[in-house]
């Protein structure tokens, strides 16, 4: 793996910051897609017997970030932490999963637990590798608790109705079968 200046990679950072900010204002995470490579990979493992893997910039549009973002517009994702290392050419991002829904007393509904990116940088603006983690567990509290309160947007209605259809969801492999190594 390649090093970076670190200076060329705080600059990355907080130009990914800034488009993660403009893509939550649309609702539409798709723009994301022109900062990574042609040939980039960007997944994450949804439990034991499978994973997602969105292979190359159009399915990184297509799937991860038009499929798989569909019903989470006004959504945010704050950053709480960035870690970076200049040595590798990668970055590690905390976030939280926050609804525009409010819950009676007026709190946000919000996945607990840990969520986070980690990116290995390429040059030129770009990513040529994400993995994403996340709590599995408390993303399906909180979609149930929505559920039961009836504040789910149609898009994440749509979203879940599809998850639940057992049709093959493009991206998604069993363990071991992804087109390339989750991890």
């Amino acid at each position: 793996m390649p090093s970076f200046p670190r200076e060329e990679l705080d600059a990355m950072v907080e130009h990914w910051l800034e488009e993660n900010r403009r893509c939550e204002e649309a609702g539409d995470w798709r723009p994301l897609a022109d900062l990574y490579t042609e040939d980039a990979t960007y997944g994450w493992n949804v439990g034991p017997k499978q994973d997602f893997m969105a292979v190359g910039r159009d399915e990184i549009r297509d799937i991860a970030l038009g499929q798989e973002m569909g019903g989470l517009d006004g959504w945010i994702y704050p950053y709480q932490s960035i870690l970076v290392d200049e040595r590798k050419g990668e970055v590690v991002g905390f976030w939280k999963q926050i609804a525009d829904a409010k819950r009676p007393d007026g709190t946000p509904y919000e996945v607990l637990g840990i969520g986070g990116s980690w990116f290995r940088y390429a040059g030129n603006r770009q990513w040529s590798w994400q993995r994403d983690w996340f709590d599995l567990g408390n993303v399906t509290a909180v979609f149930v608790e929505m559920m039961k309160a009836d504040v789910l947007s149609d898009g994440m209605k749509r979203r879940l109705d599809r998850a639940a259809s057992r049709e093959p969801i493009p991206g998604y492999y069993r363990r071991g079968e992804s087109p390339v190594p989750i991890w």
